[in-house]
């Protein structure tokens, strides 16, 4: 028997859901460690926000739990206040209901655990869980579980709720402009994916914006699934340490919100960035019944062919294939932009031939120095002797790994030593923590997906590289 959440889908017109909580509670409560603490320490502010919502028009509203799952909670050393954090926030959602006196649903918010890579499958079902009874046991309509980049994630996620729950569920994934998740999975994939599984609604939020949003729905359109669209207000940018959203207007919105209508849309609303207003707007457009002013055109995606790669064989590849013995000189790169004695030193190195090859350490002892990999260009392009850099992932994200290694690559680089790398508190910023998206072997996994024309997600590159890669054990 379908729920009357499911009822109102099937039978009314879109359904108007809430914006931005998260971001507008970071702005309105200072020093939080993450949006969801503020259920315990400012109660009152975000129950002001539901309300907000509410008042706007919204009839969807989320409860501010999004990353409250044991192991997120953790990374802010709040994992004791897991079941305070997710009962409390059902409640404030509940109060704001009936404060306002609306016909409001109430969705318990899950998301990703936010990792590239992920807990064995048993840890990640049990977190999810965990999660999912704390609050379907408080009182909520439906589940959504949003913001996902991996569809196996999502649905390893939904078979996890159902273990334990028979709320509807409403999951959503995060979509590039070209209707793909970070993960190489197309919109009309997930939706076929997410369709067999039965959800409620199925759809995009967060994303790159509106318009990223209506190119994924475009995809995403079969028979029987009812649609969502959640966008954030665009990409974010950092001012200092404050993410800033870029302005867009309630009439933008409004235009949106008939897109996604025509597109079958049947839960219309925002995400990072999106304030009352904008939601007002969404349910002024409903309302009126907005006629689009002009047809969406979605622009398909086409990937360059990965051209085959006929590398040039480096010198210590070759010497290492025979088994001839390899002499390598590691230097330190300079602490300050002056690479001069470093040239000095690889070109009397290589003068002596009594060194094959310089290796080039990179940040040794976390001390900050001139980079390994553009010290290894300078010394190559200027001595005429084979590099082998050494790379860390510690002080660097995914998406800058790979910037360096297609970087290097493009400057006539091609060996790499994958290494863990010095732990911060041991160099000049002991308060620092390392950034270790991946750690050495998952850097590996990097260096190899390039080779075959790859990025970590598995979507293709212009061309592939020849690197020859080594990891320090």
């Amino acid at each position: 028997m379908p729920s009357r959440f499911e009822e109102r889908l099937r039978d009314g017109p879109p359904l108007v859901a809430d914006g931005g909580m998260g971001a507008l509670i970071s702005q309105a409560v200072p020093r939080i460690r993450c949006p969801e603490e503020a259920n315990l320490r400012a109660p009152e502010s975000v129950v002001a926000l539901h309300a907000s919502f509410i008042r706007a028009g919204a009839e969807l509203i989320e409860t501010n739990t999004f990353g409250a799952n044991r192991r997120k909670l953790a990374g802010h050393f709040l994992e004791d206040e897991l079941e305070r954090i997710n009962s409390t926030g059902v409640r404030l959602a509940r109060e704001a209901r009936e404060i306002s006196g609306a016909d409001v649903f109430i969705a318990g918010s899950i998301g990703p655990l936010g990792e590239v890579e992920r807990p064995e499958p048993a840890e990640q079902t049990l977190l999810v869980r965990e999660q999912a009874e704390l609050l379907e046991g408080r009182g909520v309509d439906l589940l959504m579980l949003e913001t996902f980049f991996d569809l196996d994630e999502l649905v390893a996620a939904i078979e996890a709720v159902r273990a334990v729950s028979a709320l509807p569920i409403v999951a959503l994934m995060t979509f590039d402009a070209d209707g793909q998740t970070l993960s190489g999975v197309s919109a009309a994939r997930a939706a076929e994916t997410l369709g067999e599984l039965g959800v409620a609604a199925a759809g995009a939020n967060h994303s790159a914006g509106p318009a990223a949003a209506l190119n994924a729905l475009a995809e995403m359109q079969r028979e029987g699934l009812v649609l969502a669209a959640l966008p954030n207000v665009g990409l974010a940018s950092l001012a200092g340490s404050r993410v800033i959203f870029p302005h867009a207007t309630p009439d933008y919105f409004a235009e949106f919100a008939a897109q996604a209508r025509r597109l079958g849309a049947g839960i219309i609303g925002g995400c990072c960035g999106t304030t009352p207003a904008q939601i007002a707007a969404i349910r002024s457009s409903i309302d009126e019944d907005r006629v689009p002013a002009a047809p969406l055109v979605v622009r398909e995606r086409e990937l360059a062919d990965a051209a085959e790669a006929e590398p040039e064989e480096t010198e210590l590849a070759r010497m290492l294939r025979e088994r001839e013995f390899a002499v390598s000189v590691q230097l330190d790169p300079p602490l300050g932009g002056n690479d001069r004695a470093l040239i000095e030193a690889g070109r009397t190195l290589r003068e002596s031939g009594k060194a094959h090859f310089v290796d080039v350490n990179d940040n040794p002892r976390a001390r900050a120095r001139m980079s390994g990999i553009m010290a290894s260009v300078a010394i190559e392009q200027a001595c005429g002797i084979e590099t082998i850099p050494h790379l860390t992932p510690r002080d660097t994200a995914i998406a800058g790994l790979e910037s360096l290694l297609l970087g290097a690559h493009a400057a006539g680089v091609r060996n790499v030593l994958a290494v863990t790398g010095d732990p911060p508190e041991e160099g000049d910023y002991p308060g620092a923590r390392g950034v270790y998206d991946v750690d050495a072997i998952g850097l590996t996994r990097i260096i190899v997906g390039l080779n075959r024309g790859e990025d970590y997600h598995g979507r293709g590159i212009d061309a592939p590289t020849s690197f020859f890669v080594g990891v320090a054990v």
